[in-house]
């Protein structure tokens, strides 16, 4: 009988996942906003509003949010974030001025 050689760049396919970690606080991204959202948040490194920038994503209208973020990016402000809410402000006060 001959014994059997181990591949040593394989792993057995219940181990293929264990370098992986998830975390455990992170919920589940089911929706495109949700992403979107989470998105926003890591751009403005402002982790502790995620869920500020979800309801953002899910009931403003995503032109004026990407406009923001682009601003903000171009910038080197210390708060993205305070910034991020200034311009979205801005350009809808401007949007409703267009309108009148």
């Amino acid at each position: 009988m001959a014994k059997k050689k181990k591949n040593k760049g394989f792993s057995q396919l219940g181990n293929l996942f264990d370098q992986y970690q998830v975390k455990k606080d992170s919920g589940h991204v089911t929706r495109e906003f949700q992403n979107f959202g989470l998105h926003l948040a890591n751009k403005l490194d402002d982790q502790t509003h995620k869920g500020l920038y979800i309801k953002m994503a899910k009931e403003e209208n995503r032109g004026v949010l990407e406009a923001a973020l682009r601003f903000v990016i171009d910038s080197d402000a210390d708060s993205k974030a305070r910034l991020f809410m200034w311009k979205v402000k801005q350009i809808k006060q401007e949007k409703q001025r267009k309108k009148e």
